[in-house]
């Protein structure tokens, strides 16, 4: 840990400084919509969203090299295919009489599959371990920024719109009744979803995603019964697993991504552990 203290202090290692920094940004949108993920239990979307990333960094790359287009980073092609994911699952499961599995699992398989093709006709070598296990250690200053601004969205969304969203997480029948749109307010959720994915990709890759999205949830569920308490909770377990993982990573010399991920599922395990042990 000392070791990690002095290389963030150190002028010569501004990197170490930005993943630190990102993954504190991050952690406020993971704890705030991991939470919402985890009581709407709706993981599997979260996910299918993560893997259709992979298809719009795929044509972004392919966009730079081959159509020139120098100022389209990959993370807004991951933005654009995150958002389109969302769209698509939310309104054919609303308005289609599809199963919502099926659609997830094509959207899922369909989104890694075009990220693939695209890359392999990207003219020069790329390696795709980046994005699909993550690199925190790549965050740049602009990426900083990025975040900050969809922390800033995401949170004012859920300032402004807290109890609705609450409502549609928890009994969406009764909120229908009431006259709630539903239907508005469950894209919207999905919309957030895939902000967070997007932030989420940079730190643990689209393969782990899920597992930081909704693990600190999961264990803050255990401890509290509020909602608003639980993404607190929440967020504050995201900064600790991922400054952990990054502390951890660079002592033992390992990548960050899954260092972070062993780090949370731990903490999960010995959760279900304490949980069954104060039950008994």
């Amino acid at each position: 840990m000392s070791d990690f203290l002095a290389a963030i202090a150190n002028n010569q290692m501004p990197f170490l400084r930005y993943a630190l920094i990102a993954g504190i940004l991050a952690s406020v949108t993971f704890g705030i919509v991991g939470s919402y993920v985890v009581v709407r239990r709706i993981t599997y979307i979260a996910g299918a969203i993560a893997h259709c990333v992979l298809g719009g960094i795929g044509i972004a790359l392919y966009a730079q090299k081959v159509w020139h287009l120098a100022w389209l980073d990959p993370i807004y092609g991951a933005l654009v295919a995150a958002i389109l994911a969302a769209l698509i699952i939310g309104l054919v499961s609303m308005y289609t009489k599809q199963r919502e599995d099926t659609v997830i699992g094509a959207i899922w398989a369909i989104g890694m599959a075009v990220g693939l093709l695209f890359i392999a006709k990207t003219p020069g070598y790329i390696d795709p371990m980046s994005y699909l296990f993550g690199n925190i250690l790549l965050v740049s200053k602009s990426d900083l920024w990025l975040m900050i601004l969809l922390d800033i969205v995401i949170v004012t969304a859920v300032w402004l719109l807290y109890h609705n969203f609450m409502a549609v997480c928890f009994d969406e029948e009764y909120a229908r009744l009431r006259g709630l749109n539903t239907k508005f307010y469950y894209l919207a959720l999905l919309m957030m979803i895939a902000l967070a994915v997007v932030l989420l990709v940079r730190v643990v890759g689209i393969v782990m995603v899920v597992a930081l999205l909704t693990l600190p949830a999961a264990i803050a569920g255990h401890f509290v019964n509020r909602l608003g308490r639980m993404m607190v909770m929440a967020s504050l377990l995201c900064m600790i697993f991922i400054s952990g993982g990054l502390a951890w990573s660079y002592s033992l010399d390992l990548p960050s991504g899954p260092v972070i991920i062993v780090l949370a599922g731990g903490a999960y395990l010995i959760t279900l552990l304490i949980s069954r042990l104060r039950r008994r």
